[in-house]
């Protein structure tokens, strides 16, 4: 417990235990598959990520765990209990959303307060209770004021608070960074894991951007078409993607046939020098040079047709001048150690 005294279910933290369990769940609105016969287990303490683009089938999959939507058929288990017919408010799971929907009228401590008051605790309890949930979000000096007197990344942790207060088994969060800028989205990405890993709140977070599920998570679910293509940690997925559409939706990636090959393993060297005994090659003329900061991006037309793009860090300073430019002879070249194998066995979600 730290000095906010808010750890509200410690004991469940780091416990290798299923907490959520989707069995065979499916989904249609109107005709359309939404979700098809879904497997996913969630273990007690994880953080863990629905990833995948739009209409992938990761926010109906949220949706049904919260309780605002019902499946066509399968079982949805909480702590081993089917709730797939319960009502959210019988749930013990409570949902940040993207619009953080706090009530502009009241103060911080009234907001987060909220909940609790809902639910017959007493005042002076409740507001002991939203006290210490402001301060675990280090916001303990605000309590008294207006939402409109805070910045987008403060209300985003009135929120947090509001929802951790009521001590949910589970929290479930729907791209609640979506409407922050980059730097701010950063900063917001350290704190969650921060405070996932203080309250030991199991965390099932909605996204489509890859760099946020790598960074944060424990485990990753990748949705594509209403289908799971596969659950594992970020080293999983980037370095042994189970289908091509991982290898190519998480990370950027160049793929040659079943062989996988990222971007920030490849090297460029002129045409005309020798490449390593041990490394693999392809000639071609660079079609685009773009200075990044921290790397350059490179795309090269293949001599055999296709491209391939290459990431070099910009260690030594070059003065504005890129190694290479549009029109360059060059060969991309790639120790064999670099290739990964697209696909395997499908990885379910309960492994």
């Amino acid at each position: 417990m730290d000095d906010t005294g808010f750890n509200p279910i410690m004991a469940e933290a780091r416990v290798n235990q299923p907490i959520v369990q989707l069995e065979d769940v499916a989904k249609t609105y109107g005709g359309a598959v939404a979700l098809a016969r879904v497997d996913l287990t969630v273990h007690a303490g994880e953080f863990f990520t629905l990833l995948g683009p739009s209409g992938s089938g990761k926010t109906t999959t949220l949706r049904l765990i919260a309780g605002f939507e019902r499946p066509d058929k399968g079982k949805i288990l909480l702590d081993g209990q089917d709730v797939a017919t319960l009502p959210p408010f019988e749930r013990a799971v409570n949902t940040v959303f993207q619009d953080y929907a706090l009530f502009p009228h009241l103060t911080l401590v009234e907001n987060v307060a909220y909940g609790l008051r809902a639910k017959k605790v007493p005042k002076p309890e409740a507001h002991a209770e939203a006290e210490k949930a402001l301060a675990a979000v280090q916001l303990a000096n605000f309590a008294g004021r207006k939402p409109a007197q805070l910045s987008g990344g403060q209300r985003q942790r009135v929120a947090l608070a509001r929802a951790m207060v009521n001590r949910p088994r589970v929290l479930l969060l729907d791209e609640p960074l979506g409407a922050l800028d980059l730097k701010l989205r950063h900063q917001m990405q350290q704190e969650l894991k921060r405070l996932q890993t203080e309250t030991g709140i199991t965390f099932i977070y909605v996204t489509h951007d890859q760099d946020e599920a790598l960074s944060m998570s424990d485990r990753i679910a990748v949705f594509s078409q209403g289908k799971i293509e596969q659950v594992g940690t970020a080293f999983d997925l980037y370095e042994r993607p189970a289908s091509a559409f991982v290898a190519d939706f998480v990370g950027n990636s160049n793929i040659l046939g079943t062989t996988l090959l990222r971007p920030e393993k490849l090297h460029l060297v002129p045409h005309a020098h020798a490449v390593p005994e041990g490394y693999e090659k392809r000639h071609g003329i660079v079609r685009e040079a773009v200075y990044l900061g921290a790397v350059t991006r490179t795309i090269v037309a293949l001599e055999d047709g296709g491209t391939m793009q290459v990431m070099e860090a910009n260690i030594v300073p070059v003065h504005g001048a890129l190694r290479f430019v549009p029109g360059d002879s060059v060969t991309v070249a790639w120790p064999r150690s670099a290739c990964a194998v697209i696909g395997g066995e499908y990885n379910k979600g309960e492994q």
